[in-house]
């Protein structure tokens, strides 16, 4: 009997999340992929357990773009199951006092990351559950102490992998931390009397579309029906770079090719664009926490 509520017990643990560990290990980076790095990376995971699924979120920010790396991981993590284990390294300070850890959100996914502004729209968007200081005379790679310059193989990429496999549980990464990240100051989305006012949060890239971190629901408070015309200002730090007015549009195609037009993104995030053309290359538009935007209906 006390065997058949053990197994029981055991398996109500595992439906709801608490054992942590799914055995799938997503990397980013700003490595790129024109050297051995990232595969060194995987090397290191795949020795923990050959049993772990490894993936890609993405090795092409650029080079020690923190924010980038951020967007990256508030875009993507949500559509995880929960168990997975996210390391993210774009890590400008490696061998500092930065402080290395493991952030667990309330949805029950794990980021490995340098805590140096990288955690900041995960923890806001998805919540904080824990966050532990990876303790680095455990969890580190067998001999690698002599190396201050590649974290992500030595330390991320094999505690990542650790907790991952089930070799050690979350709280054997290490010390808990207050329930607090290093945070990059932004201009969040908030409405301020008929005008909307948001952070430039991301391009998308192979297009040239300018995405918000405006969502639907606070752009909705403006009442614009498609067809409607908006008032778009953009800023860079204190300087306005483009003014203009343009439809709000359900589809590209409702605008003449070379045309601007507001919309709805895939995450619902009031975004612009030029139809078949490049509005960020055009209008010399870049985003990160430097850049803000503010609409309003015309």
């Amino acid at each position: 009997m006390r065997l058949l509520l053990s197994s029981v017990l055991f398996s109500l643990l595992l439906a709801s999340g608490v054992s942590g560990q799914n055995k799938i290990v997503v990397f980013q980076s700003d490595f790129g992929l024109k050297d051995g790095a990232v595969s060194a990376m995987k090397g290191v995971a795949m020795g923990v357990s050959p049993d772990l699924k490894l993936f890609d979120l993405t090795h092409e920010i650029p080079a020690y773009n923190i924010w980038e790396a951020a967007y990256r991981l508030e875009q993507t993590v949500p559509y995880w199951p929960a168990g997975t284990v996210f390391v993210s390294v774009v890590d400008p300070g490696v061998g500092t006092t930065r402080k290395s850890v493991v952030l667990k959100t309330k949805t029950g996914q794990y980021i490995v990351t340098p805590d140096n502004g990288t955690l900041t729209l995960i923890a806001a968007s998805q919540g904080i559950a824990e966050i532990r200081e990876i303790d680095e005379v455990l969890n580190r790679r067998k001999n690698s102490q002599e190396s201050y310059t590649f974290h992500g193989r030595d330390v991320y990429a094999y505690t990542g992998a650790r907790l991952a496999a089930g070799v050690i549980s979350y709280e054997q990464v290490g010390r808990k931390l207050p329930d607090e990240v290093v945070q990059i100051p932004y201009q969040q989305a908030v409405q301020d009397g008929n005008i909307i006012k948001g952070t430039i949060a991301i391009l998308d890239i192979q297009y040239g579309n300018i995405w918000t971190n405006i969502g639907g629901a606070l752009f909705n408070q403006l009442g614009l029906k498609f067809g409607d015309i908006m008032h778009v200002e953009i800023f860079h730090n204190q300087d306005r770079v483009y003014t203009g007015d343009m439809p709000y549009c359900q589809t590209f195609g409702a605008v003449a090719v070379g045309q601007p037009l507001a919309y709805l993104n895939s995450l619902l995030f009031l975004s612009f664009a030029l139809n078949q053309g490049d509005f960020a290359k055009t209008h010399s538009i870049a985003s990160g926490s430097d850049w803000r935007v503010e609409v309003r209906k015309k």
